[in-house]
């Protein structure tokens, strides 16, 4: 029976949780807790006692060689904040074990080739939890282009809409600092990045991005007239008719994780979205070409009407076409299975000289379209073929960061960024 040790017990880590001491409970068993936050490990032991898995010890951040040496884990997963993943992913490989990690891997290059180094150095294994690529309708996409039914794929277009629900939540909380997330280009646009890397079989090569801060934060809301402003929304009634505010009281998830965790370290998940302090981007516009010679425009908007993306391939024999309409969703305020969960998809073909027509696809249930259960059982249940190799290792989580990071480089210079200018040494695949 495989041990596992999880760091980081915010909204992300519930996924993980229930997997193990729920579905897995005869594969695999949670022996540790470690977070900078007492109240949110207490809730996480709480979580898996209603799933008749016993308590386990918690460690506090500074005790995570303390954690390794007295519980001995098989794998750590790592769901802290961003910025701290290369941390806690380099020390536990260093300690012996191998590693399951949120995306993304980390927000940097630097950060990037420190995890990349620790791989070599204590040859440990390094899963990147890539959902989307296990949602039927996505790997579909993999298995067309495969198929070459389109033929070679020259240029992409992909527009992915967050709504003000879920588009909202990144500029509340932590993420809403670039220093943590790296920006909605690495926290959020490494799914998008890294379905695009899996469906060409291909690598980025050369990036160039614009983009803004143009709906949330304060200065933005007083240009289209916006007058009365709060800090955060427990407690506000400045808040309290704000289609924007989170109201975490009205939560039991939310209350636990984090409002009732507030007195040990002073983090507010609720701040106002039009408030001072955001320094991330709300409107995005990409071009990535690829080792293929493939090209892709890329756009991310966090304010839009509805949740979910279009995107089209065109290639030397046709064209296909998806469109994607998700639920949207605020972490950690209710069911994971709503994540991401699919309302609608259609995935159409237009072959160059026929009539077009309607691929048909399982329609995923579930978080991530489906792609939640299918990962979490390749992850913890027992092996089987994956023949579209959706398991993403250390090389793709790479690999779709670092668009992201050279992106973000361009925004700060206007100019393109080419990713060997990044400086990030990887190995040639085996």
């Amino acid at each position: 029976m495989k041990k596992y040790a999880l760091v980081g017990t915010g909204g992300r880590s519930g996924l993980f949780l229930t997997a193990i001491a729920r579905d897995y409970r005869q594969e695999g068993r949670l022996v540790a807790f470690c977070d900078s936050n007492q109240t949110r490990m207490d809730y996480a032991n709480a979580m898996i006692g209603e799933f008749e898995h016993q308590s386990v010890p918690t460690y506090k951040a500074d005790e995570f060689d303390k954690m390794i040496a007295e519980t001995r884990p098989d794998f750590v997963i790592v769901t802290s904040i961003d910025r701290t993943h290369h941390h806690y992913i380099v020390r536990a490989m260093e300690l012996g074990c191998d590693v399951i990690s949120e995306k993304p891997m980390t927000i940097d290059e630097e950060k990037c080739q420190e995890i990349i180094d620790a791989v070599a150095r204590t040859g440990r294994s390094l899963r990147v939890t890539f959902n989307y690529r296990y949602a039927p309708h996505h790997s579909k996409i993999r298995e067309l282009i495969a198929a070459n039914i389109i033929g070679e794929v020259y240029s992409v277009h992909f527009e992915w809409l967050l709504n003000t629900e879920h588009g909202a939540d990144y500029f509340r909380r932590w993420h809403r600092d670039k220093r943590n997330s790296g920006g909605l280009l690495v926290h959020k646009s490494t799914h998008h990045f890294d379905l695009v890397n899996f469906w060409l079989n291909s690598e980025p090569e050369t990036v160039y991005a614009q983009g803004d801060l143009r709906f949330y934060g304060k200065a933005n809301a007083e240009e289209r007239g916006v007058t009365e402003f709060y800090n955060r929304s427990h407690g506000s009634e400045a808040a309290a008719n704000d289609p924007f505010a989170l109201h975490m009281k009205d939560s039991k998830q939310l209350t636990s994780l984090y409002l009732n965790a507030e007195h040990e370290d002073g983090y507010y998940r609720d701040k106002s979205v039009f408030d001072d302090g955001i320094n991330i981007e709300d409107t995005l516009g990409v071009i990535v070409r690829y080792k293929s010679k493939a090209i892709m425009t890329y756009s991310l908007n966090a304010y839009l009407p509805w949740e979910g993306l279009n995107v089209v391939f065109n290639g030397s024999r046709g064209r296909i076409e998806m469109k994607l309409v998700e639920k949207s969703y605020v972490n950690g305020g209710g069911k994971k299975s709503d994540e991401g969960a699919l309302r609608g998809c259609e995935i159409k073909v237009f072959p160059m000289f026929d009539e077009p027509y309607v691929v048909p696809v399982v329609q995923g249930v579930g978080g991530h379209g489906g792609g939640d259960d299918v990962m979490l059982r390749h992850l913890f249940g027992i092996s089987e073929p994956d023949p579209l190799n959706r398991a993403a290792d250390y090389q793709d989580g790479a690999l779709s960061i670092l668009t992201g990071i050279a992106a973000n480089r361009s925004l700060r210079t206007e100019l393109p960024v080419r990713i060997k200018d990044l400086a990030v040494k990887l190995p040639p695949r085996k």
